[in-house]
């Protein structure tokens, strides 16, 4: 299998790093007269608002995000008793703590729509892929690992600087839920080195299909959402559930050569919340598998192609494979909870203009559990 690894991560922190350097060996004798840098942005008259559509679209589908988990973590996650819970492996405690964290998102969801006003979107009513305590804690740490991805992707770029200051801290207690669903779900709770980020279309396209209708006065939301993509035998933690653990040993799901089967629907499918939606893609016919994971971007060949049946499989990267972005330090690059999408080119793009893939991508994303 030939391949293409497009992201040298140690070159990215080296590349335009011409900054200037703090003076060595400052005489211990001034220390007590030195003075904090000037620079950065410090408005005395802060406004926590959005300053263009761009801020407001990503805003507003940020709240989509916290609406359904707070749907999920304060309502739907207690209708099952202590009881159910325990019968699961789980404790009252647990249960307690979900329900802890669909109280935090009261908060974040008021504090989105503050920054949003009063056209901001109201919550939907939703739809859920799980019946059972562990299927909803796996579709949990499922949920809360694009959440917090989809906001990495655009916080940078955000024009209201005061609103991404509200944001970021409000997805880095998202952070710390999904890391609590992985050690729920007897995963390694933090494999990676780094969090990833991907574009709001992508995440967009992950969250959609979960909203079964909304408000009709509620404002649409503008992201695009492309043809879904499945892996049909994708690995699973439920196929071989360990128990609950703060620590639990790193089991490894899926391994470098390991074989992935991918699926995916046409552009034109009716779907979305009370199906006012449209999948759609301006990319090319297929060609790559694109595999997004810390601050890597790495492509793959598809094999047995069939753009009749809208079929194809690739290869988990790495192995015995040195190419530039496989690994980082020894880390390697696809771990943890990633994401994978079909692609028609294999551009170099790296964290800060990743949202140039939304024009290549066929079809996903969707996600894979490495590990």
């Amino acid at each position: 299998m030939k391949l293409i690894a497009l992201l040298a991560v140690s070159n990215i922190l080296l590349l335009n790093a011409a900054t200037i350097p703090s003076k060595r060996g400052d005489d211990d004798r001034y220390l007590n007269s030195l003075k904090p840098p000037p620079g950065g942005i410090n408005d005395p008259n802060p406004a926590y608002r959005t300053k263009s559509e761009f801020d407001w679209q990503s805003i507003n589908l940020a709240l989509n995000q916290e609406y359904i988990e707070l749907d999920m973590f304060l309502n739907y996650a207690m209708r099952w008793s202590v009881q159910d819970w325990i019968d699961a492996g789980y404790t009252a405690n647990d249960r307690l703590l979900v329900y802890h964290f669909g109280r935090q998102e009261i908060g974040h969801a008021q504090a989105l729509n503050r920054i949003l006003g009063d056209n901001a979107s109201e919550p939907c009513e939703y739809q859920y892929p799980f019946k059972t305590i562990p299927e909803f804690v796996d579709f949990s740490q499922k949920l809360t690992r694009w959440g917090e991805s989809g906001v990495y992707g655009f916080l940078e770029r955000l024009n209201s600087r005061d609103s991404a200051q509200i944001l970021l801290q409000s997805i880095t207690t998202e952070a710390r839920q999904q890391y609590t669903f992985r050690q729920m779900e007897g995963l390694f709770p933090s494999p990676e080195w780094f969090e990833t980020g991907i574009t709001q279309s992508m995440a967009w396209t992950l969250l959609h299909k979960y909203l079964k209708s909304c408000p009709g006065d509620s404002p649409k939301v503008k992201w695009n959402v492309f043809p879904a993509l499945e892996l049909p035998d994708a690995p699973n933690p439920l196929n071989d559930r360990e128990p609950p653990a703060i620590a639990p040993p790193y089991r490894a799901l899926s391994k470098p050569g390991r074989k992935v089967n991918l699926k995916w629907e046409a552009p034109g499918k009716v779907t979305g919340p009370d199906g006012k939606y449209i999948t759609k893609t301006a990319a090319g016919k297929p060609k790559y598998a694109a595999w997004f994971s810390q601050f890597s971007l790495v492509y793959t060949d598809l094999s047995d192609l069939d753009n009749g049946s809208y079929t194809a499989s690739t290869e988990h990267p790495g192995g015995d494979t040195k190419l530039p972005g496989v690994t980082f330090e020894g880390d390697p690059a696809v771990n943890g909870t990633v994401f994978i999408a079909i692609v028609d080119d294999n551009p170099y793009l790296t964290p800060a203009n990743l949202s140039l893939i939304d024009h290549h991508i066929v079809a996903g994303p969707q996600l894979y559990i490495a590990g």
